[in-house]
């Protein structure tokens, strides 16, 4: 018996190496979305062309109203917990060569598991953790392409997988970013999926957290690659934006702040970062409003 167990697992092996080698030069994407062709209808869902890789079934828990041969679906493609390629409808939180902020479901011997929206939850290998990762906690991860497994794991370590290319940003321009961490400074954030960046204490004006993604402006690309951001655009050239933020500004201060319209202006942009023709003319439209009072002191909410 035992030595059937060994030759059992041997073939298991072999036939999981043969798998990765076949699937590494596939044309499909595991661990992203793919576009393919229903060529099966069987009772347990719908099976997939895979080209190379095979077919690929889709469980009819996820096989749309009205699905037939021929139909092209948008799937996402992973391995089940029998290390069998297999589609999904469902969106995860995170894909391949993406970063996410996700919370530990469960850990045992090997490291911890990640729940990403699938029914097989996303792997971090010890290794591939920064500190030991506890239940119920969350954490940016990276989530990649094993090279060794072909599994799609996740690592905690992110800064290796952020790139060291030279940004090709402008000053102004809009980019998509993920909150990363606190820092003496301000804020670490990951930019569109590939840069590091920073948005510094004193040019943010309104709350920030862990995990939150946003749209940001990039401020400067540093001589040595760095990139400083803002979250308001360049100038908040729209009063409208600036006026929300002022009063997010007020409110979290007490209600009540020692700036007003006849402040210096250079107290206000250290505070704000915009011009003071700015800043008065939101203060012009939040006093109109009869959201604020103003007076000497500075500027005080009508109902904190």
């Amino acid at each position: 018996m035992g030595y059937l167990c060994i030759i059992i697992k041997s073939i298991a092996l072999l036939c999981k190496t043969i798998f990765f080698l076949i699937n590494k030069n596939m044309a499909i994407e595991l661990g992203k979305f793919n576009h393919l062709e229903v060529v099966k209808k069987v009772d347990f869902g719908v099976y997939l062309d895979g080209e190379e890789a095979g077919e690929i079934l889709l469980p009819t828990r996820y096989v749309p109203s009205h699905c037939e041969i021929g139909d092209i679906l948008n799937v996402f493609l992973y391995l089940d917990n029998e290390e069998r390629l297999i589609a999904t409808t469902l969106t995860p939180l995170v894909q391949v060569g993406e970063f996410a902020y996700l919370e530990v479901a469960w850990i045992n011997q090997f490291g911890a598991f990640l729940n990403w929206g699938l029914m097989k939850d996303l792997f971090v290998p010890f290794s591939e953790q920064k500190m030991k990762m506890q239940v119920g906690n969350k954490y940016i991860i990276y989530a990649y392409l094993d090279e060794e497994s072909y599994r799609i794991v996740a690592s905690a370590k992110v800064e290796r997988y952020l790139s060291k290319e030279m940004p090709d940003y402008t000053p102004g321009q809009a980019v998509d970013i993920l909150i990363w961490q606190k820092t003496d400074l301000g804020f670490k954030v990951i930019i569109e999926n590939k840069f590091a960046g920073l948005i510094y204490d004193n040019e943010i004006f309104q709350k920030l957290f862990t995990g939150m993604k946003l749209k940001a402006y990039i401020k400067q690309v540093r001589e040595d690659g760095k990139i400083d951001l803002i979250v308001q655009k360049m100038g908040m050239g729209n009063v409208n934006d600036f006026s929300k933020v002022l009063l997010e500004y007020i409110e979290d201060h007490g209600g009540n702040i020692d700036i007003n319209d006849k402040s210096d202006a250079d107290v206000i942009y250290d505070t704000f970062g915009v011009s003071k023709k700015t800043f008065k003319k939101a203060v012009g439209d939040l006093y109109k409003k009869r959201l604020i009072i103003i007076d000497e002191s500075g500027l005080t909410l009508t109902n904190p």
